[in-house]
Protein backbone atom coordinates (compact mmCIF):
# COMPACT_ATOMS: atom_id res chain seq x y z
CA UNK A 1 0.00 0.00 0.00
CA UNK A 2 1.20 3.40 -0.82
CA UNK A 3 1.92 5.58 2.32
CA UNK A 4 0.73 9.16 1.77
CA UNK A 5 3.25 11.93 3.06
CA UNK A 6 1.57 12.44 6.33
CA UNK A 7 1.57 9.23 6.84
CA UNK A 8 5.36 8.80 6.12
CA UNK A 9 6.23 11.61 8.65
CA UNK A 10 4.53 10.12 11.37
CA UNK A 11 6.43 6.93 11.23
CA UNK A 12 9.71 8.36 10.51
CA UNK A 13 9.30 11.11 13.33
CA UNK A 14 8.01 7.51 15.45
CA UNK A 15 10.75 5.85 14.73
CA UNK A 16 13.67 8.53 14.97
CA UNK A 17 12.25 8.71 19.02
CA UNK A 18 12.81 4.87 19.11
CA UNK A 19 16.33 4.92 17.61
CA UNK A 20 17.26 8.09 19.35
CA UNK A 21 15.93 6.11 22.94
CA UNK A 22 18.32 2.81 21.77
CA UNK A 23 21.46 5.16 21.20
CA UNK A 24 20.85 6.83 24.85
CA UNK A 25 21.15 3.33 26.62
CA UNK A 26 23.84 2.80 24.73
CA UNK A 27 26.04 5.31 25.42
CA UNK A 28 25.17 5.17 29.38
CA UNK A 29 24.92 1.51 30.12
CA UNK A 30 23.95 2.17 33.47
CA UNK A 31 20.51 3.51 32.20
CA UNK A 32 19.47 -0.14 30.32
CA UNK A 33 20.32 -1.91 33.87
CA UNK A 34 18.86 0.80 36.09
CA UNK A 35 16.05 -0.93 37.98
CA UNK A 36 12.80 0.88 37.10
CA UNK A 37 11.54 3.21 40.00
CA UNK A 38 9.44 1.76 42.09
CA UNK A 39 5.23 2.87 41.93
CA UNK A 40 4.02 4.18 44.96
CA UNK A 41 2.04 1.85 46.84
CA UNK A 42 -1.80 2.30 48.46
CA UNK A 43 -0.04 1.59 52.38
CA UNK A 44 2.66 4.69 51.24
CA UNK A 45 1.91 7.54 53.40
CA UNK A 46 1.24 10.74 51.45
CA UNK A 47 3.63 13.83 51.31
CA UNK A 48 2.61 16.12 53.94
CA UNK A 49 1.27 19.30 52.82
CA UNK A 50 0.20 18.31 49.24
CA UNK A 51 -3.52 18.15 48.59
CA UNK A 52 -5.26 14.91 47.28
CA UNK A 53 -8.33 15.34 45.00
CA UNK A 54 -8.93 11.96 44.01
CA UNK A 55 -12.00 11.34 46.68
CA UNK A 56 -13.42 14.92 45.12
CA UNK A 57 -13.11 14.22 41.61
CA UNK A 58 -14.58 10.72 42.06
CA UNK A 59 -17.68 12.22 43.89
CA UNK A 60 -18.26 14.90 41.45
CA UNK A 61 -17.26 14.20 38.25
CA UNK A 62 -20.54 11.68 37.33
CA UNK A 63 -22.04 15.14 37.44
CA UNK A 64 -20.52 17.03 34.93
CA UNK A 65 -21.57 16.90 31.22
CA UNK A 66 -20.15 17.58 27.85
CA UNK A 67 -22.83 19.59 25.89
CA UNK A 68 -22.32 19.96 21.69
CA UNK A 69 -24.24 22.40 20.45
CA UNK A 70 -25.24 22.45 16.31
CA UNK A 71 -25.72 25.87 14.94
CA UNK A 72 -27.33 26.48 11.81
CA UNK A 73 -31.08 25.97 10.78
CA UNK A 74 -31.91 22.11 9.94
CA UNK A 75 -32.58 21.65 6.19
CA UNK A 76 -29.79 23.95 5.44
CA UNK A 77 -27.41 23.18 2.34
CA UNK A 78 -25.48 19.76 3.41
CA UNK A 79 -22.21 20.72 1.68
CA UNK A 80 -22.31 23.83 3.61
CA UNK A 81 -22.12 22.41 6.51
CA UNK A 82 -19.90 19.69 5.55
CA UNK A 83 -17.15 22.62 5.29
CA UNK A 84 -17.74 24.12 8.64
CA UNK A 85 -17.77 20.93 10.38
CA UNK A 86 -15.61 18.51 12.79
CA UNK A 87 -12.27 17.57 11.90
CA UNK A 88 -13.56 14.39 12.26
CA UNK A 89 -16.28 13.92 9.61
CA UNK A 90 -14.60 16.35 7.11
CA UNK A 91 -13.53 15.11 4.03
CA UNK A 92 -9.77 14.21 3.66
CA UNK A 93 -8.24 17.22 1.91
CA UNK A 94 -4.58 17.59 1.03
CA UNK A 95 -1.36 17.04 2.21
CA UNK A 96 -0.41 20.05 3.16
CA UNK A 97 -3.62 20.07 5.08
CA UNK A 98 -3.66 17.30 6.98
CA UNK A 99 -0.12 18.22 8.32
CA UNK A 100 -1.20 21.15 9.41
CA UNK A 101 -4.01 19.75 11.17
CA UNK A 102 -1.38 17.14 12.58
CA UNK A 103 0.35 19.99 14.05
CA UNK A 104 -2.50 21.94 15.46
CA UNK A 105 -3.67 19.12 17.20
CA UNK A 106 -0.85 18.09 19.01
CA UNK A 107 0.56 21.41 19.39
CA UNK A 108 -2.08 24.21 19.56
CA UNK A 109 -3.07 27.09 17.49
CA UNK A 110 -2.27 30.74 18.29
CA UNK A 111 -4.94 32.95 18.17
CA UNK A 112 -5.22 37.14 18.97
CA UNK A 113 -6.18 38.54 22.30
CA UNK A 114 -9.35 36.99 23.48
CA UNK A 115 -11.56 35.58 26.26
CA UNK A 116 -12.49 32.33 24.44
CA UNK A 117 -15.63 30.34 24.54
CA UNK A 118 -15.57 26.79 24.11
CA UNK A 119 -13.56 24.44 21.60
CA UNK A 120 -15.08 25.22 17.58
CA UNK A 121 -14.78 22.44 14.98
CA UNK A 122 -14.92 23.36 11.67
CA UNK A 123 -18.46 22.75 10.69
CA UNK A 124 -21.26 24.37 12.78
CA UNK A 125 -20.65 22.45 16.19
CA UNK A 126 -19.84 23.61 19.64
CA UNK A 127 -18.40 21.56 22.51
CA UNK A 128 -18.60 22.93 25.77
CA UNK A 129 -19.06 21.94 29.23
CA UNK A 130 -21.89 21.60 31.87
CA UNK A 131 -23.14 19.95 34.95
CA UNK A 132 -26.54 18.68 36.51
CA UNK A 133 -27.81 20.51 39.17
CA UNK A 134 -30.84 18.40 39.58
CA UNK A 135 -31.88 14.78 39.58
CA UNK A 136 -34.59 15.35 37.11
CA UNK A 137 -32.55 16.82 34.31
CA UNK A 138 -31.57 20.52 34.53
CA UNK A 139 -28.07 21.36 33.86
CA UNK A 140 -26.44 24.08 33.84
CA UNK A 141 -23.59 25.87 31.11
CA UNK A 142 -22.85 29.20 29.59
CA UNK A 143 -24.93 30.91 27.57
CA UNK A 144 -21.83 31.31 24.81
CA UNK A 145 -21.53 27.52 24.74
CA UNK A 146 -25.62 27.34 23.36
CA UNK A 147 -25.64 30.03 21.60
CA UNK A 148 -27.40 30.05 18.32
CA UNK A 149 -27.79 26.28 18.63
CA UNK A 150 -30.37 24.42 16.96
CA UNK A 151 -29.60 21.31 18.98
CA UNK A 152 -28.16 20.46 21.89
CA UNK A 153 -26.97 17.14 22.95
CA UNK A 154 -25.21 16.50 26.10
CA UNK A 155 -23.03 13.85 27.11
CA UNK A 156 -23.55 12.16 30.27
CA UNK A 157 -20.37 10.48 31.83
CA UNK A 158 -22.17 6.91 31.73
CA UNK A 159 -21.75 7.35 27.86
CA UNK A 160 -25.28 8.35 27.15
CA UNK A 161 -26.31 11.28 24.62
CA UNK A 162 -29.68 12.94 25.28
CA UNK A 163 -31.15 15.57 23.42
CA UNK A 164 -31.83 18.54 25.61
CA UNK A 165 -34.07 21.55 25.52
CA UNK A 166 -32.96 25.06 26.13
CA UNK A 167 -35.46 26.56 29.08
CA UNK A 168 -33.58 29.87 28.92
CA UNK A 169 -30.21 31.62 28.66
CA UNK A 170 -29.10 35.04 29.90
CA UNK A 171 -26.47 36.89 27.46
CA UNK A 172 -25.77 39.28 30.68
CA UNK A 173 -24.59 36.58 32.87
CA UNK A 174 -24.02 34.01 30.68
CA UNK A 175 -25.78 31.41 31.93
CA UNK A 176 -27.74 28.88 30.19
CA UNK A 177 -30.27 26.52 31.25
CA UNK A 178 -30.86 23.39 30.28
CA UNK A 179 -33.57 20.31 30.27
CA UNK A 180 -33.00 16.50 30.09
CA UNK A 181 -36.05 13.91 29.89
CA UNK A 182 -34.21 11.71 32.48
CA UNK A 183 -34.91 10.78 35.78
CA UNK A 184 -32.33 9.40 38.67
CA UNK A 185 -29.17 11.43 37.91
CA UNK A 186 -26.16 12.71 39.72
CA UNK A 187 -26.39 15.53 41.30
CA UNK A 188 -23.66 18.51 42.15
CA UNK A 189 -24.43 19.76 45.20
CA UNK A 190 -24.43 24.23 45.46
CA UNK A 191 -21.79 25.71 47.06
CA UNK A 192 -21.65 29.62 48.28
CA UNK A 193 -19.35 31.64 46.84
CA UNK A 194 -19.70 34.24 49.52
CA UNK A 195 -17.50 32.42 51.21
CA UNK A 196 -14.71 32.57 49.44
CA UNK A 197 -11.06 34.11 50.34
CA UNK A 198 -7.73 34.51 47.60
CA UNK A 199 -5.56 31.67 48.35
CA UNK A 200 -8.49 28.80 48.64
CA UNK A 201 -8.02 25.46 46.85
CA UNK A 202 -10.70 25.45 43.99
CA UNK A 203 -11.12 22.70 41.46
CA UNK A 204 -12.30 22.34 37.30
CA UNK A 205 -13.84 19.43 35.98
CA UNK A 206 -14.56 20.16 32.06
CA UNK A 207 -13.54 18.99 28.55
CA UNK A 208 -10.98 21.39 27.52
CA UNK A 209 -10.25 20.22 23.98
CA UNK A 210 -12.43 17.54 23.53
CA UNK A 211 -10.62 15.89 26.27
CA UNK A 212 -13.33 14.74 28.82
CA UNK A 213 -13.37 15.00 32.34
CA UNK A 214 -10.22 17.03 32.41
CA UNK A 215 -9.32 17.91 36.31
CA UNK A 216 -7.26 20.73 37.14
CA UNK A 217 -6.66 22.71 40.22
CA UNK A 218 -5.66 26.67 41.53
CA UNK A 219 -6.21 28.60 44.00
CA UNK A 220 -8.95 31.59 43.97
CA UNK A 221 -6.52 34.73 42.94
CA UNK A 222 -9.25 37.32 43.35
CA UNK A 223 -13.21 38.38 44.06
CA UNK A 224 -15.51 40.79 42.32
CA UNK A 225 -13.94 41.11 39.40
CA UNK A 226 -15.53 43.35 36.43
CA UNK A 227 -15.67 41.54 33.34
CA UNK A 228 -13.36 43.43 29.86
CA UNK A 229 -16.82 42.59 28.53
CA UNK A 230 -18.88 45.64 29.02
CA UNK A 231 -21.98 43.47 28.38
CA UNK A 232 -21.61 41.52 31.74
CA UNK A 233 -20.82 44.32 34.31
CA UNK A 234 -23.34 42.58 36.42
CA UNK A 235 -21.22 39.47 37.07
CA UNK A 236 -18.59 40.18 39.92
CA UNK A 237 -16.80 37.36 38.54
CA UNK A 238 -14.44 34.98 40.53
CA UNK A 239 -10.45 34.94 39.43
CA UNK A 240 -8.79 31.74 39.45
CA UNK A 241 -5.30 30.55 37.99
CA UNK A 242 -7.11 26.97 37.00
CA UNK A 243 -5.97 25.83 33.63
CA UNK A 244 -8.89 26.76 31.85
CA UNK A 245 -9.38 26.34 28.14
CA UNK A 246 -11.23 25.96 24.93
CA UNK A 247 -14.16 23.52 25.81
CA UNK A 248 -13.90 24.26 29.66
CA UNK A 249 -17.10 26.79 29.02
CA UNK A 250 -19.72 26.27 31.32
CA UNK A 251 -18.41 23.53 33.72
CA UNK A 252 -18.25 23.79 37.33
CA UNK A 253 -15.66 25.45 39.39
CA UNK A 254 -15.72 23.13 43.10
CA UNK A 255 -14.30 23.88 46.53
CA UNK A 256 -12.40 21.27 48.31
CA UNK A 257 -16.19 19.76 49.61
CA UNK A 258 -16.98 19.27 46.21
CA UNK A 259 -19.24 21.87 45.89
CA UNK A 260 -20.33 23.99 43.06
CA UNK A 261 -19.42 27.58 43.91
CA UNK A 262 -18.96 29.34 40.38
CA UNK A 263 -19.35 28.14 36.78
CA UNK A 264 -16.62 28.59 34.42
CA UNK A 265 -16.81 30.99 31.69
CA UNK A 266 -13.56 33.03 30.60
CA UNK A 267 -9.89 33.86 30.37
CA UNK A 268 -7.68 36.56 29.44
CA UNK A 269 -5.07 35.53 26.71
CA UNK A 270 -2.77 36.43 24.33
CA UNK A 271 -2.64 33.47 22.49
CA UNK A 272 -6.17 31.82 22.69
CA UNK A 273 -4.76 29.54 25.61
CA UNK A 274 -4.53 29.20 29.24
CA UNK A 275 -2.27 32.02 30.93
CA UNK A 276 -2.96 31.41 34.60
CA UNK A 277 -5.64 34.26 34.36
CA UNK A 278 -9.86 32.62 34.11
CA UNK A 279 -13.00 33.62 35.15
CA UNK A 280 -15.92 31.81 36.67
CA UNK A 281 -19.64 33.20 37.69
CA UNK A 282 -20.54 33.06 40.70
CA UNK A 283 -22.62 30.09 41.41
CA UNK A 284 -25.31 32.74 43.57
CA UNK A 285 -25.52 35.24 40.56
CA UNK A 286 -26.14 31.59 38.35
CA UNK A 287 -28.77 30.38 40.26
CA UNK A 288 -30.60 33.74 40.47
CA UNK A 289 -30.70 33.27 36.84
CA UNK A 290 -31.79 29.71 37.06
CA UNK A 291 -34.56 30.43 38.94
CA UNK A 292 -36.35 33.19 36.56
CA UNK A 293 -35.31 31.25 33.88
CA UNK A 294 -37.51 28.30 34.93
CA UNK A 295 -40.36 30.78 35.93
CA UNK A 296 -40.49 33.13 32.86
CA UNK A 297 -37.48 32.15 30.67
CA UNK A 298 -35.97 35.23 31.04
CA UNK A 299 -33.88 37.29 33.12
CA UNK A 300 -34.77 40.62 34.66
CA UNK A 301 -32.29 42.94 36.92
CA UNK A 302 -32.83 45.80 38.82
CA UNK A 303 -31.55 49.54 37.33
CA UNK A 304 -30.51 52.63 39.21
CA UNK A 305 -30.33 54.47 36.35
CA UNK A 306 -27.29 56.31 36.51
CA UNK A 307 -23.81 55.90 34.32
CA UNK A 308 -21.01 56.02 36.42
CA UNK A 309 -16.97 55.79 36.38
CA UNK A 310 -14.21 55.36 39.01
CA UNK A 311 -13.27 58.67 41.24
CA UNK A 312 -10.02 59.86 39.86
CA UNK A 313 -7.08 61.18 41.87
CA UNK A 314 -7.02 64.62 40.82
CA UNK A 315 -10.67 65.08 41.82
CA UNK A 316 -10.31 63.72 45.67
CA UNK A 317 -9.75 67.26 46.71
CA UNK A 318 -12.41 69.23 44.88
CA UNK A 319 -15.22 66.54 46.11
CA UNK A 320 -13.84 67.01 49.63
CA UNK A 321 -13.09 63.57 49.91
CA UNK A 322 -9.91 61.64 51.72
CA UNK A 323 -9.49 59.47 49.09
CA UNK A 324 -10.41 58.06 46.22
CA UNK A 325 -13.35 55.23 46.77
CA UNK A 326 -17.06 55.10 45.30
CA UNK A 327 -18.41 55.60 41.89
CA UNK A 328 -19.12 59.29 40.68
CA UNK A 329 -22.02 59.57 39.06
CA UNK A 330 -21.49 61.09 35.79
CA UNK A 331 -25.20 61.26 34.01
CA UNK A 332 -28.83 60.67 35.23
CA UNK A 333 -31.27 59.51 33.48
CA UNK A 334 -34.01 61.28 33.56
CA UNK A 335 -37.42 59.47 34.52
CA UNK A 336 -35.01 56.47 36.15
CA UNK A 337 -35.24 55.54 39.37
CA UNK A 338 -32.11 57.54 40.33
CA UNK A 339 -33.67 60.68 39.39
CA UNK A 340 -36.91 60.04 40.93
CA UNK A 341 -35.02 59.57 43.95
CA UNK A 342 -32.85 62.76 43.86
CA UNK A 343 -29.35 61.46 42.87
CA UNK A 344 -27.84 64.32 40.77
CA UNK A 345 -24.77 63.95 38.10
CA UNK A 346 -21.72 65.07 40.15
CA UNK A 347 -22.76 62.52 43.57
CA UNK A 348 -20.44 60.16 44.50
CA UNK A 349 -22.26 56.34 45.30
CA UNK A 350 -20.07 55.67 48.63
CA UNK A 351 -22.54 52.27 49.47
CA UNK A 352 -25.57 50.78 48.05
CA UNK A 353 -27.71 49.01 51.00
CA UNK A 354 -25.09 49.44 53.86
CA UNK A 355 -22.36 47.82 51.55
CA UNK A 356 -19.32 50.36 50.98
CA UNK A 357 -18.35 50.77 46.92
CA UNK A 358 -15.00 50.85 46.66
CA UNK A 359 -14.68 51.30 42.91
CA UNK A 360 -17.47 51.55 40.25
CA UNK A 361 -17.33 47.98 39.07
CA UNK A 362 -18.74 46.60 42.20
CA UNK A 363 -21.96 49.03 42.06
CA UNK A 364 -24.11 47.16 38.79
CA UNK A 365 -23.80 43.40 39.77
CA UNK A 366 -25.22 44.23 43.97
CA UNK A 367 -28.22 46.35 41.68
CA UNK A 368 -28.56 43.62 38.71
CA UNK A 369 -28.64 40.91 41.60
CA UNK A 370 -32.18 42.25 43.25
CA UNK A 371 -35.40 42.23 41.41
CA UNK A 372 -37.51 45.82 39.93
CA UNK A 373 -39.59 47.44 42.27
CA UNK A 374 -36.80 46.28 45.61
CA UNK A 375 -36.51 49.73 48.00
CA UNK A 376 -33.14 50.25 48.84
CA UNK A 377 -30.58 52.72 50.16
CA UNK A 378 -27.67 54.69 48.77
CA UNK A 379 -25.06 56.85 50.84
CA UNK A 380 -24.54 59.89 48.48
CA UNK A 381 -21.40 62.20 48.57
CA UNK A 382 -22.51 65.81 47.77
CA UNK A 383 -21.04 68.86 48.60
CA UNK A 384 -18.85 67.71 51.21
CA UNK A 385 -21.88 65.85 53.22
CA UNK A 386 -23.07 62.29 53.27
CA UNK A 387 -26.54 61.91 52.07
CA UNK A 388 -29.03 58.66 52.93
CA UNK A 389 -31.10 58.12 49.69
CA UNK A 390 -34.17 55.77 49.72
CA UNK A 391 -34.56 54.60 46.16
CA UNK A 392 -37.05 51.75 44.66
CA UNK A 393 -35.72 50.34 41.22
CA UNK A 394 -36.65 50.29 38.07
CA UNK A 395 -36.37 47.06 35.52
CA UNK A 396 -32.91 47.39 33.17
CA UNK A 397 -33.35 48.80 30.03
CA UNK A 398 -30.70 48.06 28.01
CA UNK A 399 -32.13 49.97 24.83
CA UNK A 400 -29.86 53.13 25.00
CA UNK A 401 -32.86 56.05 23.22
CA UNK A 402 -31.64 58.31 20.47
CA UNK A 403 -30.44 61.73 21.22
CA UNK A 404 -33.03 64.02 19.48
CA UNK A 405 -32.97 68.13 19.29
CA UNK A 406 -35.87 69.77 20.95
CA UNK A 407 -37.98 71.21 17.76
CA UNK A 408 -38.91 74.58 19.27
CA UNK A 409 -36.89 77.36 18.14
CA UNK A 410 -36.35 80.06 20.39
CA UNK A 411 -37.81 83.39 20.29
CA UNK A 412 -35.05 85.73 19.44
CA UNK A 413 -32.45 83.51 19.70
CA UNK A 414 -28.46 85.30 20.66
CA UNK A 415 -25.25 83.30 19.98
CA UNK A 416 -22.16 83.15 21.70
CA UNK A 417 -18.95 81.74 20.54
CA UNK A 418 -16.58 83.70 23.38
CA UNK A 419 -15.43 80.41 24.93
CA UNK A 420 -12.30 78.64 24.98
CA UNK A 421 -14.41 75.70 23.99
CA UNK A 422 -16.14 76.54 20.83
CA UNK A 423 -19.74 76.20 22.22
CA UNK A 424 -22.09 78.53 20.97
CA UNK A 425 -25.81 78.64 22.76
CA UNK A 426 -29.19 80.37 22.46
CA UNK A 427 -31.77 81.34 24.77
CA UNK A 428 -34.25 78.26 26.06
CA UNK A 429 -38.20 78.73 25.18
CA UNK A 430 -40.46 77.97 27.87
CA UNK A 431 -41.93 75.07 25.95
CA UNK A 432 -38.35 73.84 26.05
CA UNK A 433 -37.69 73.90 29.60
CA UNK A 434 -41.17 72.37 30.87
CA UNK A 435 -40.06 69.11 28.15
CA UNK A 436 -36.89 68.95 29.62
CA UNK A 437 -38.30 69.42 33.61
CA UNK A 438 -36.34 72.17 33.71
CA UNK A 439 -37.84 75.22 35.88
CA UNK A 440 -38.90 79.06 34.13
CA UNK A 441 -35.02 81.02 32.77
CA UNK A 442 -33.08 77.93 33.45
CA UNK A 443 -30.53 76.97 31.07
CA UNK A 444 -29.31 77.82 27.28
CA UNK A 445 -29.47 75.29 24.24
CA UNK A 446 -26.12 74.29 22.40
CA UNK A 447 -26.81 75.02 18.66
CA UNK A 448 -23.46 74.77 17.42
CA UNK A 449 -19.95 72.99 18.92
CA UNK A 450 -17.15 74.48 17.18
CA UNK A 451 -14.49 72.83 19.47
CA UNK A 452 -13.03 69.59 18.91
CA UNK A 453 -12.67 69.16 22.53
CA UNK A 454 -16.66 69.38 23.63
CA UNK A 455 -17.18 67.49 20.66
CA UNK A 456 -15.14 64.48 21.75
CA UNK A 457 -16.66 64.77 25.79
CA UNK A 458 -20.00 64.04 24.18
CA UNK A 459 -21.84 67.85 23.49
CA UNK A 460 -23.95 68.39 20.98
CA UNK A 461 -26.61 70.79 19.27
CA UNK A 462 -29.71 70.08 21.07
CA UNK A 463 -28.18 69.93 24.47
CA UNK A 464 -29.45 72.30 27.25
CA UNK A 465 -26.04 73.53 29.33
CA UNK A 466 -28.11 74.47 32.97
CA UNK A 467 -24.70 74.99 35.08
CA UNK A 468 -21.15 76.17 34.41
CA UNK A 469 -18.58 75.46 37.00
CA UNK A 470 -21.35 76.22 40.68
CA UNK A 471 -23.01 78.90 38.84
CA UNK A 472 -26.65 78.03 37.49
CA UNK A 473 -27.03 79.48 33.85
CA UNK A 474 -30.40 81.24 33.11
CA UNK A 475 -28.97 82.76 29.83
CA UNK A 476 -26.31 83.49 27.29
CA UNK A 477 -25.33 86.59 29.27
CA UNK A 478 -25.40 84.01 32.13
CA UNK A 479 -23.19 81.44 30.34
CA UNK A 480 -20.73 83.81 28.51
CA UNK A 481 -19.93 85.25 32.63
CA UNK A 482 -19.27 81.65 33.93
CA UNK A 483 -17.13 80.93 30.93
CA UNK A 484 -14.97 84.23 31.51
CA UNK A 485 -11.59 84.44 32.90
CA UNK A 486 -11.01 80.94 31.85
CA UNK A 487 -7.23 80.35 31.34
CA UNK A 488 -5.38 77.32 29.70
CA UNK A 489 -5.07 74.43 32.25
CA UNK A 490 -8.31 75.41 33.83
CA UNK A 491 -10.68 72.42 34.43
CA UNK A 492 -14.55 73.61 34.65
CA UNK A 493 -17.44 71.04 34.97
CA UNK A 494 -21.07 71.51 32.95
CA UNK A 495 -24.19 69.97 33.82
CA UNK A 496 -25.71 68.68 30.80
CA UNK A 497 -29.02 67.91 30.21
CA UNK A 498 -30.85 66.29 26.97
CA UNK A 499 -34.19 64.24 26.42
CA UNK A 500 -32.62 61.08 27.77
CA UNK A 501 -29.99 62.17 30.68
CA UNK A 502 -28.32 64.40 32.43
CA UNK A 503 -24.56 64.58 32.36
CA UNK A 504 -21.41 66.05 34.21
CA UNK A 505 -19.42 66.82 31.57
CA UNK A 506 -15.54 68.11 32.55
CA UNK A 507 -13.77 69.76 30.16
CA UNK A 508 -9.87 71.52 30.44
CA UNK A 509 -8.63 74.92 28.39
CA UNK A 510 -6.32 74.06 25.89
Amino acid sequence: MTMKPLSRFIFGFLSCAVLVACWSQAQNPALASAEPIASSSSSAAPLIGLPDFTGLVEHASPAVVNIEATSGKPGDDDDGLRKSGSPEEAAPGSDDEQMQEFFRRFFGRPGGPQMPGPEQPRRGTSFGSGFIISADGYVLTNHHVIEGAYEVIVHLADRRELVAKVVGSDPASDVALLKLEAKGLPVLGIGDSRGLKPGQWVLAIGSPFGFDHSVTAGVVSGLGRPSIDGSQRYVPFIQTDVAINRGNSGGPLLNTRGEVVGINSQIFSNSGGYMGVSFAIPIEVAMNAVQQLKQSGKVVRGQLGVQIRDVQREEVKDLGLSRPGGAFVGAVQNKSAAAKAGVRAGDVILSFNGREIASSSELPPQVGALAPGSRSTLKVWRDGKALEIPVVLAELDETTPDRSTPSEPAAKPKSSAANPFGIVVEELGRDAQSKLGLGANEGVRVTRVEGNLARQNGIAAGDVIVQVGRSRVASVADFNAAMKGLKPGDRVRLLVRSEDSTALVTLQVP
